[in-house]
């Protein structure tokens, strides 16, 4: 195996981690040492590698399979001793001070969460509540929300693996947002959700707006394969998919989906699941798919397998407009004023959507393990909402087992997960990620190998 250049280094914190209490200090030390560590190394190595191409987690590990992280105590606070740690996080042997943010928010949100928030009591098995006190206090924890600024915090989905041209058009609707003095929060990684930040960038310069945000949330079972873009000003990471998600409809006040693979199938069912419930009806949350004139086809497939599945009205809850950039920010910005003026009516805050009421099923973890998935009801008769939210877990699967490590080994020892169904959601569903793998938008490497197998 090649050997790739790396460095040791002394790392100090900028911000909430910056001033401690001892006894902060000595928690955070004996967390260093605890059953996360894992978990800890691998985020923070997956952090360490941003702007690499790369987006495959194991392979990280295996370049770099002296890496070690040690926690150290010092009266001032906590440093990060790191060993064998990529050379290009550095220069001059001095770390890249984005990156350096980047490392601390890891390390403060995966302490905050397996160490503070559980010994707080928060019962999460069973209370939905609990669950988005959670989500809430973590952002809250992450300074992420901002209580004094309007609404125009805009969420942008899309695939990391996306051609040239789209990755060109959705910096262009960025570029078009921060005109308007949009702020951005993606995923974090690269692809559609680097080049909307890239273009809000240069226009928030244009606009000389000197506190533009670039939110990136992302969570450990997938930041090792999307490390936050360097575009990132502040990074949250979630302890799972589905806070992660609800993260972005909390926080959010708008959404727009770039073209992608089925994580980004995951996305759009997880907003309609939201949208279509019935006690949602009326609270305003614009959400318009996109992309340059070549993804013509792509969002007619969506939509395709959209109006089929899940009833001609789910047409209310967005819109496709392809090849307007402009008209895709107009539209945007044009609706924050109706989002202030419902959140104002209601009492809502500005920076947390109480209001949205979110599903059980779309909250509590789904464990992408074959008995589970193959219990999974897939069946027109069911309501719209509550098909979207199983055919989101679908999706999730299909992540899981292309890209996370756990999922990869699940198929690996125990082969395709197995999706049952009625055939008449099973057809359309095969129909379309079959469409995902003859345009490449799953993790392909040479043949692709489907870790799902569709049963009639």
């Amino acid at each position: 195996m090649a050997k790739f250049p790396t460095v040791d280094a002394f790392v100090s914190p900028a911000g909430s981690l910056e001033i401690l209490s001892q006894h902060e200090i000595q928690s955070l030390s004996r967390f260093g040492h605890s059953n996360c560590y894992d978990l800890l190394r691998n985020c923070l190595l997956a952090v360490l590698n941003c702007g690499s191409e790369m987006d495959d987690g194991h392979a990280l590990l295996q370049q770099y399979p002296d890496f070690t992280v040690n926690l150290i105590e010092r009266d001032r606070g906590i440093q990060l001793h790191l060993q064998h740690a990529p050379a290009s996080a550095f220069v001059d042997g001095v770390i890249i001070n984005g990156i350096r943010e980047h490392l601390f928010s890891v390390l403060r949100d995966i302490v905050y969460v397996n160490h503070k928030l559980q010994a707080s009591g928060l019962d999460l098995s069973q209370r939905p509540e609990a669950i988005t006190d959670s989500v809430f206090r973590i952002l809250r924890n992450a300074e992420a929300m901002k209580s004094a600024r309007d609404p125009k915090l805009i969420i942008c989905w899309g695939g990391h693996a996306i051609s040239r041209e789209e990755y060109e058009y959705s910096k262009s609707v960025g570029y078009q947002l921060g005109l308007r003095a949009m702020d951005i929060c993606t995923g974090c990684g690269p692809g559609a959700m680097k080049g909307p930040m890239k273009g809000a960038q240069v226009a928030h310069a244009k606009q000389r707006i000197d506190d533009g945000r670039y939110v990136g949330v992302s969570e450990p079972g997938i930041i090792a394969a999307e490390s936050p873009n360097p575009i990132v000003n502040e990074l949250v990471i979630l302890p799972d998919i589905e806070k992660r998600l609800e993260a972005f409809v909390r926080m959010g006040h708008g959404m727009i989906v770039f073209p992608g693979g089925p994580g980004t199938a995951e996305e759009i069912l997880y907003l309609l699941g939201i949208l279509m419930d019935p006690a949602n009806h009326g609270i305003p949350f614009p959400f318009v798919m996109t992309g340059p004139a070549s993804s013509k086809d792509y969002f007619a497939k969506i939509d395709a397998f959209l109006v089929g599945l899940l009833g001609e009205h789910v047409r209310d809850y967005y819109k496709i407009m392809v090849n307007q950039p402009e008209e895709v920010a107009r539209h945007m910005s044009q609706n924050m004023e109706q989002v202030r003026e419902y959140r104002k009516e209601h009492k809502d805050a500005y920076h947390f959507n109480w209001r949205l009421r979110i599903d059980p099923v779309q909250q509590f973890p789904f464990e992408p393990e074959h008995t589970a998935v193959a219990a999974l009801q897939l069946d027109r008769e069911m309501p719209a909402d509550q098909l979207a939210a199983n055919l989101r877990r679908i999706f999730s699967v299909v992540v899981a087992g292309n890209v996370k490590a756990e999922g990869i080994a699940r198929v690996k020892e125990r082969g395709p997960y197995q999706i049952h169904g009625a055939p008449d959601v099973l057809e359309p569903l095969d129909q379309l990620l079959r469409f995902f793998v003859e345009q490449r938008r799953m993790k392909i490497e040479g043949e692709y190998v489907p870790c799902y197998q569709i049963v009639n």
